[in-house]
């Protein structure tokens, strides 16, 4: 029951990121300077950084430990399939509901690897915590400003942007309970989820952080991925 409600805990906090950088939207000032000073892009790079390193040093060496060469090719290469046809769906349909599940279209199967991975490496899910809080603050900034486009209420955005959180709970909830003691199942899913992720950074948070005029928010990448690194050693 402790894995449970840490690993619960730890997703929803995570999470809370999402209204956060949807409340620096709704003020103006704090607007105003993130779109001035790039921060939103370096903060954009820096959460694809810190999920490149996830993939690279978390999830991928687990997902390949325990499966053959061609269940992790599949795995890998069915998430990035999957989550592709998804984002390709939910952007042509458009509207304020489509905004709202494709800002949680990676948060979902990133918060049921974390809940997964409490049995076996507690300290990796504090990491994978911190670096999914990384990349959902500037995707809550973001999808502020756009799902206000739709004029829906201000009590129906943060009625929505404040569930966003609670879906990453129960995300958490689903891997402690059915993928935690499982390996194999364990690794294919980190596959399945890196191969949608790896798609996202190139197709929707690499573009959207990127700047005509300045290329500095760009070291944000490198500085995300530096993190993650270092956390991952620290771990290990």
């Amino acid at each position: 029951m402790t894995i449970l409600l840490t690993a619960m805990g730890l997703a929803f906090l995570a999470g809370m990121s999402i209204p956060a950088g949807a409340f620096v939207a709704t003020r103006p000032f704090l607007t105003k300077i993130c779109l001035r000073y790039e921060v939103d892009s370096f903060v954009s790079y820096f959460g694809g950084g810190a999920l490149l390193a996830a993939i690279a040093l978390v999830l991928i060496p687990q997902g390949i430990e325990h499966n053959t060469t061609m269940a992790a090719a599949v795995a890998f290469l069915a998430g990035s399939i999957c989550i592709w046809r998804l984002n390709a769906f939910l952007k042509k349909k458009g509207g304020a509901a489509s905004q709202f599940m494709g800002m949680l279209l990676d948060y979902i199967p990133e918060s049921i690897v974390l809940g997964a991975v409490m049995h076996s490496t507690p300290a990796m899910a504090y990491v994978l915590a911190g670096l999914i809080a990384l990349q959902n603050m500037p995707e809550g900034f973001a999808a502020s400003i756009e799902m206000r486009k739709a004029q829906l209420s201000a009590k129906t955005l943060w009625l929505l942007f404040l569930a966003a959180p609670a879906v990453g709970a129960l995300s958490a909830w689903l891997g402690v309970g059915l993928l935690s003691r499982a390996d194999p199942a364990l690794g294919l899913l980190g596959l399945f989820c890196s191969g949608g992720i790896l798609y996202l950074i190139f197709d929707d948070i690499a573009p959207q952080a990127h700047v005509r005029y300045h290329d500095f928010p760009a070291i944000g990448a490198v500085l995300g991925f530096l993190l993650g690194m270092v956390g991952t050693m620290m771990v290990h």
